[in-house]
C-alpha cells in the first residue's frame, strides 16, 4: 500500500500494466480488466440544494465496471475523502475471495489519503450489480456505479441482441449532508421523510410547475426508434421501494441480479433497496414526441407522495414534442399485497444457458436436504443501553476493531463469538458481536420475518441464493408446504413486507465470512446485519485464497501494516497495494492472461 500523489499514482499503475504486458505473449486464460478509481468529493444540486456528494474520478453517479464472466478485475482506488473508505461489490459472488468483499467484517477502512487495490474474479456470472462504499452511511452521497458482467461469446444470450444497454440507478435523497444524517442517527432520531428521489443523480423533470420548482437539472435517455435496449434499474437508495414505469412502454424482465428470469410483460416493476432487475424494452412508440420515466416511493403517506416521485425523460432521436399528459399510474400506494404477488411471479429461467450458482445442478435445488435452519426476527428500533439500535433475533451487530477475517485467519481471541441463535431468544435485546457458524457444503434455510412496521431488503455477500416462499404473517413449519421447489429466482437481495416472512435457501460452498445485511441503510447502519463463517475443515487454497499481500492491518494486528513507501525505500515497484514482481511471478505460475486493454 502506499500514500501515493494522485500523479506519481497514476504513472505508477501504467507502468505496472505496462511490465505485466510484457510478459503476456507466454501467458493464457482468463483477461484482466483495470480500473484506477479516485475517489473524492464535488459539489451538485440535485433537488436545488447545493451539497457534497462523493464521486469516483469527478463522476457521479461513478463508472460502469462492465467485464465478460470469468474475467479477473483489478480496481485501484485512492481515496481522496477525508475520513475512512470502503466498497462493496453488491451481488458478486467473489469465489473463495472475500478478502474483497469490502465490508468491515473483512476489510480493514483505506484510510483517507491512501490508495488499495481490489483484485477479484467475477467467476461464473453474469447479469446486472453495483458497488457502492459500505461504511460511514457514505452511500447516502453516492460513490455507488454500475456493473455489468457479460456472457462470453459460446453462451448465447436467452433473447435477442440488444440494441444498446442502458444503466438507471433510483434512489430516494436527503438534502442533508450524510455525515448529518448519521448524526440524526447516532442522537437516537429518525431520519425523516426523504426530500426526493433521484434518477441517475439528477432531480425530477418538471412536469408540474406546482410541484418541481425551476432550474433542477433531470435526466434525458436518448433512444432511436424501432430499437430494442436493455435497460438495468438499480435501487441505490437508503429505505424507500420504488416504483419504476415508462410511459406507454412495456417492461420485459429479462434478469435479476445474476440470474435470468422467465420472460414476462410489466407495466411498472416494484424495486425495493438494493434490488437491480434488467429488463428490455422497445422503442414502438410515436416517436415523434419524449416519454416519461418514473420513479416514485411506495408505501408513502398521500402528502409526501408528489415530493417522492423522480421523474426523467425518455427521448427519441427524432422527436419534435416534450413529454405530455399526467405521469403513467403505478400500482396503488397501500397495496402491498399487488408487490407480493408481483415478487412471486418473477421466477428463474430454468432452460437458460447462463452461469449458475453452485454448485452445477443446484437448480434442482428442491431435491437438496436442509442442515441448518435460521429464522431471522426483525422488530422496530429499539433502545439498548440507551442507545437506538436495530436487531436481528434480539441482537444488534457491532463492528470490532479487527476485522473478522483477519481475527480468524491470525487466532486473535475475544474478537466475535460463534453463538448466533437461530432463532428469536427470551432475553432482552443486546449489542454483540456474533455471527453464524454455517457449515461448509450445508444447505441453509434462512427465513426472515419483519415485525417492523416498513418493508425491509436484505443482501447476502458471496452468494446467490433461491428464493422460495413469502407470505403475510408469521412463519410456521407448515408454510414450508407453499414453498416453490422448482423455479424459485436465485439473486442476493430480497425483500421482507412488514408483517410478512420470506424464505430462501443458500448452498454453503464459498468458504469465508460473508456479510448478511439489511440494504435499508439506516437499519443496516444502527446494527441490522450479521456474518456467516464458512470454514473448509481441510485447510486448501482450491477452496479459498489466501490473504492478500497487501492486506490492510488494524485493530490488534494494527503493528503487522508495513510502512508505506514514502516510510520506507522498497526494491520493488509498488502500484496501488500490488508488487509488480509479485504480481508478474503469481501470473507466470498460474499461467493468467493479462489483458491488453485498459479501461478507466
Amino acid at each position: 500500500m502506499s500514500m501515493l500523489s494522485s500523479t506519481s499514482s497514476s504513472v505508477s499503475f501504467l507502468l505496472f500494466c505496462i511490465l505485466v504486458l510484457l510478459v503476456e505473449g507466454s501467458l493464457g486464460g482468463d483477461p484482466y480488466a483495470y480500473f484506477e478509481w479516485e475517489v473524492s468529493y464535488v459539489s451538485a444540486s440535485p433537488l436545488g440544494v447545493k451539497q457534497e456528494v462523493i464521486a469516483i474520478n469527478g463522476q457521479y453517479p461513478g463508472p460502469i465496471v462492465s467485464v465478460t464472466t470469468n474475467w479477473n478485475v483489478v480496481v485501484n482506488i485512492k481515496n481522496n475523502l477525508d475520513e475512512p473508505f470502503l466498497v462493496t461489490w453488491n451481488g458478486l459472488q467473489q469465489r473463495k475471495n472475500s478478502w474483497q468483499d469490502g465490508v468491515l467484517g473483512t476489510n480493514c477502512p483505506i484510510p483517507s489519503g491512501w490508495n488499495w487495490t481490489y483484485e477479484f474474479q467475477v467467476k461464473d456470472q453474469i447479469g446486472s450489480f453495483f458497488y457502492f462504499p459500505s461504511i460511514n452511511f457514505q452511500r447516502a452521497a453516492g460513490g455507488y456505479g454500475g456493473i455489468i458482467i457479460n456472457n462470453r461469446d459460446v453462451i448465447p444470450l436467452p433473447f435477442g441482441t440488444p440494441d444498446g444497454d442502458i444503466t438507471i440507478f433510483i434512489s430516494d435523497w436527503y438534502s442533508k449532508d450524510y455525515k448529518n444524517l448519521r448524526k440524526i442517527l447516532d442522537d437516537g432520531n429518525d431520519l425523516g421523510i426523504p426530500d426526493g428521489v433521484l434518477i441517475n443523480g439528477f432531480g425530477p423533470y418538471r412536469y408540474n410547475d406546482s410541484v418541481v420548482q425551476d432550474g433542477i437539472s433531470f435526466e434525458r435517455i436518448n433512444v432511436d426508434p424501432g430499437k430494442t435496449y436493455r435497460i438495468r434499474v438499480h435501487n441505490v437508495g437508503i429505505s424507500t421501494s420504488l416504483n419504476f414505469r415508462i410511459q406507454n412502454h412495456n417492461l420485459l424482465l429479462v434478469e435479476t441480479e445474476g440470474s435470468y428470469t422467465v420472460q414476462q410483460n410489466y407495466t411498472n416493476m416494484d424495486i425495493h433497496v438494493g434490488q437491480s432487475f434488467s429488463f428490455l424494452v422497445t422503442m414502438d412508440q410515436n416517436a415523434s414526441n419524449d416519454y416519461y420515466i418514473v420513479a416514485s416511493a411506495r408505501f408513502v403517506d398521500a402528502s409526501t407522495r408528489d415530493k417522492l416521485t423522480g421523474v426523467g425523460i425518455l427521448h427519441y432521436s427524432n422527436s419534435i414534442s416534450p413529454a405530455s399528459g399526467p405521469l403513467p399510474d403505478g400500482p396503488n400506494e397501500g397495496d402491498t399485497y399487488f408487490s407480493m404477488n408481483q415478487a412471486r411471479s418473477i421466477r428463474w429461467n430454468v432452460s437458460a444457458s447462463a452461469a449458475r450458482p453452485n454448485p452445477q445442478g443446484s437448480f434442482r435445488y428442491g431435491q437438496i436436504t436442509v442442515t441448518d435452519v435460521y429464522a431471522l426476527l426483525n422488530r422496530p428500533p429499539e433502545l439498548i443501553n440507551g442507545q437506538l439500535r436495530t436487531t436481528l433475533n434480539g441482537i444488534s451487530y457491532i463492528a470490532p476493531q479487527t476485522p473478522l477475517k483477519l481475527a480468524q485467519l491470525f487466532n486473535v481471541p475475544g474478537v466475535y463469538k460463534l453463538d448466533f441463535p437461530n432463532h428469536m431468544m427470551n432475553r432482552p435485546a443486546k449489542v454483540d458481536t456474533s455471527i453464524i457458524n454455517g457449515t461448509y457444503k450445508g444447505f441453509m434455510e434462512i427465513i426472515f420475518q419483519n415485525n417492523g412496521s416498513t418493508i425491509q431488503s436484505y443482501h447476502l455477500d458471496g452468494y446467490a441464493f433461491f428464493v422460495v416462499g413469502m407470505d403475510f404473517g408469521t412463519w410456521t413449519e407448515n408454510s414450508r408446504g407453499t414453498y416453490n421447489k422448482w423455479d424459485g429466482v436465485a439473486r442476493s437481495t430480497v425483500q421482507v413486507f412488514p408483517g410478512a416472512w420470506t424464505a430462501i435457501l443458500v448452498y454453503l460452498d464459498n468458504v469465508g465470512i460473508w456479510n448478511l445485511r439489511a440494504e435499508n441503510l439506516n437499519t443496516w447502519y444502527l446494527g441490522q446485519e450479521v456474518y456467516i463463517s464458512v470454514v473448509n475443515p481441510e485447510i486448501s487454497n482450491k477452496t479459498e485464497l489466501p490473504l492478500p499481500d497487501n492486506a490492510i492491518f488494524c485493530g490488534a494486528l494494527s503493528s503487522l501494516q508495513k510502512k508505506t513507501i514514502s516510510g520506507e525505500k522498497k526494491n520493488d515497484i509498488e502500484v496501488g497495494s500490488i508488487s509488480v514482481k509479485r504480481f508478474i511471478k503469481m501470473r507466470l505460475s498460474s499461467s493468467l492472461f493479462i489483458s491488453p486493454s485498459l479501461n478507466s
